[in-house]
């Protein structure tokens, strides 16, 4: 039936159906995947071990760290800073691998859509 529904495409349209399929574009998310899904398993541990500490522990949050900054307000500007961190280490990963990627694969969709 994938044949009948090509062959009643108009000429230039793209079958977005393999193009998904295709083994550039599965890299691209896949490379995407791989960057991603460690990163917020990261921050999600990180700050979800933050709330419990907080909620639990409050002693361990009381501990003094220099003059009147306790534990709980480093570790809270510590969300801060990773949430920071992770945006800036993401934008510069995509700038250097994704959107070359993703630059050539719509340039690809383009050039089929003109044709």
């Amino acid at each position: 039936m994938k044949e009948s529904l090509k062959d009643t495409r108009p000429e230039g349209s793209i079958d977005y159906v393999e193009f998904e399929t295709s083994e550039r574009f599965v890299n691209l998310q896949s490379r995407r995947r791989r960057f991603v899904v460690p990163l917020a398993v990261f921050f999600l541990v990180w700050y979800f071990a933050y709330v419990l500490v907080a909620a639990y522990l409050p002693d361990v949050m009381a501990q003094p760290v220099f003059g009147s900054v306790n534990l709980g307000l480093v570790l809270g500007l510590g969300q801060f800073v990773t949430t920071f961190a992770i945006t800036i280490w993401y934008v510069a990963f995509s700038n250097r691998v994704l959107d070359p990627l993703g630059a050539d694969l719509r340039a690809e969709l383009e050039a089929k859509a003109a044709a």
